[in-house]
């Protein structure tokens, strides 16, 4: 998949993927007419992510592994939207690669539902309190670069946009500066468009200022 074509085919894949409807199947019915109930299956997505997910992201979605993203507090949409890129090969890993390459639709939707579920969890206290020069700027540049918008003003995102507030500085770093340079493919092209005219030295400073969100506390505890 190309451009805008292959943008089309990916949007309307995952929008298939998440939609309820697209899972219905016609419900068996009792002798008297009205639907059986079959009793329901359990869920076996937490013991497959506890299995396959955890050593890496951390049982509760938050591990310290440098590099690795936080998932505790993130949206269905987003991490279904990040499994499908990794498993058809346009976002690369090489870990998240082998792991998702083998799913299917059904388990793409299981592990992203799961991780819905992970309640945000603070950052550890940091070993030096934030500059309050770079977080001014920070929070200056966030302004001025319409981060808001898309991630909100408590920067927990929703849908497709992810919760960045409290994500490790350093995948943010990665993140930032492979959506710059049109190394990460995202969702849409409004993340390469709108950091087009950021330098790096502000890219990082973003970073700085997203990891350490003032707001992130209070957003956690709500």
């Amino acid at each position: 998949m190309r451009g805008l074509a292959g943008l089309a085919l990916c949007t309307a894949a995952l929008l298939a993927l998440a939609s309820p409807a697209g899972a219905q199947q016609a419900k068996p019915r009792s002798g008297s007419g009205k639907p059986a109930s079959p009793p329901a299956a359990p869920n076996p997505y937490p013991q497959r992510f506890a299995a396959l997910c955890a050593a890496c992201h951390g049982a509760n979605g938050r591990s310290d592994i440098p590099g690795t993203p936080v998932l505790a507090g993130q949206h269905m949409f987003y991490a279904i939207t990040q499994l499908f890129l990794f498993r058809e090969g346009r976002r690369s890993n090489e870990a998240m690669t082998a792991v998702a390459k083998g799913m299917s639709d059904a388990d793409m939707q299981g592990f992203a539902n799961f991780i819905a579920t992970l309640p945000p969890v603070p950052a550890p206290p940091p070993a030096t309190p934030p500059d309050p020069a770079r977080m001014k700027k920070g929070a200056e540049l966030a302004q001025q670069h319409k981060c808001l918008i898309c991630h909100g003003a408590d920067f927990a995102g929703g849908q497709q946009v992810p919760r960045i507030a409290g994500q490790h500085e350093d995948y943010l770093q990665m993140s930032l500066r492979g959506f710059k340079s049109g190394q990460r493919p995202g969702y849409t092209m409004a993340m390469g468009e709108a950091l087009s005219r950021v330098t790096l030295e502000e890219l990082d400073t973003l970073a700085y200022y997203a990891a350490r969100f003032p707001g992130a506390q209070a957003a956690v505890g709500k």
